[in-house]
């Protein structure tokens, strides 16, 4: 294997570690906390003492936003695994492709693949859909008390997006780059 591609195989060690950590947080949740219920017992209560982060069982078997809750259920699986399958596939081709990402760039890449994969994850083998768990005080920012409940997941593909853009905007590919 040469350097080249040790280089940009490495960001898919923070996929594997999104996908695992995401896997096993949400097989945590599942087994231990009864859907639509605050729970954790004393643990919760003593490292979140107060209202600004709950944990709380809640599944998703629509997007972000529960956008697509009112689809039919035989449009789901085309939309919500298919879709972002060929997204995820075509930002792998992309990655590999192309030499213009910088480092920053690739990791951010990885992260959001990470994320894409541990939901995809959920909406193949959790028919109950997307577990999601974390909810946050959003003090009627955009008309939201809280936040919408989200997971390991979607934190991943969120920050890792923001990262992306804005190594986009603040360093945009050099010339000399593109001209390869």
């Amino acid at each position: 294997m040469t350097a080249k591609n040790k280089h940009k195989l490495m960001p898919f060690l923070l996929t594997s570690l999104i996908i695992l950590a995401d896997q096993l947080v949400k097989g945590f949740i599942v087994k231990n906390w009864p859907l639509r219920s605050p729970g954790g017992g004393e643990f919760i209560k003593d490292v979140f003492d107060n209202d600004l982060i709950w944990i709380i069982h809640v599944r998703n078997k629509a997007i972000a936003f529960s956008l697509g809750n009112n689809l039919p259920e035989f449009l789901r699986p085309a939309l919500f695994i298919i879709l972002p399958l060929l997204v995820l596939a075509f930002l792998g081709w992309y990655y590999f492709k192309t030499n213009e990402l910088s480092n920053v760039q690739r990791w951010a890449f990885a992260g959001i693949i990470g994320g894409g994969i541990g939901n995809i994850v959920d909406r193949i083998f959790r028919p109950d859909g997307v577990v999601d768990f974390i909810s946050v005080k959003f003090y009627g920012f955009l008309g939201f008390d809280r936040w919408p409940t989200f997971n390991i997941a979607d934190a991943s593909v969120v920050i890792c997006g923001i990262l992306l853009f804005l190594t986009i905007i603040i360093f945009p590919p050099r010339p000399e780059a593109t001209a390869r």
